[in-house]
């Protein structure tokens, strides 16, 4: 995972009440959705760096249909 930097911002408080609407909407942290966003600004501007395999959060590739199918036999 990246590492993470504190970081204090100074924000209008409409805008901040703003992001955290959307947030809850996103089902996301204030703080996530202010990443979200800076993120995706950063892409559409061609800023953003390439992401790497360590910058991704871990994917579940495990198998569960043989869990399925034991479930349904309770």
């Amino acid at each position: 995972m990246a590492e993470r930097k504190p970081f204090l911002l100074r924000i209008d408080r409409h805008v901040l009440d703003a992001v955290q609407r959307w947030a809850n909407d996103d089902l996301r942290s204030l703080n996530g959705q202010i990443e979200f966003l800076l993120r995706d600004a950063l892409r559409r501007a061609g800023r953003a760096r390439p992401r790497t395999a360590s910058d991704a959060p871990a994917i579940d590739t495990t198998d569960r249909s043989a869990d399925d199918s034991a479930a349904d036999d309770l």
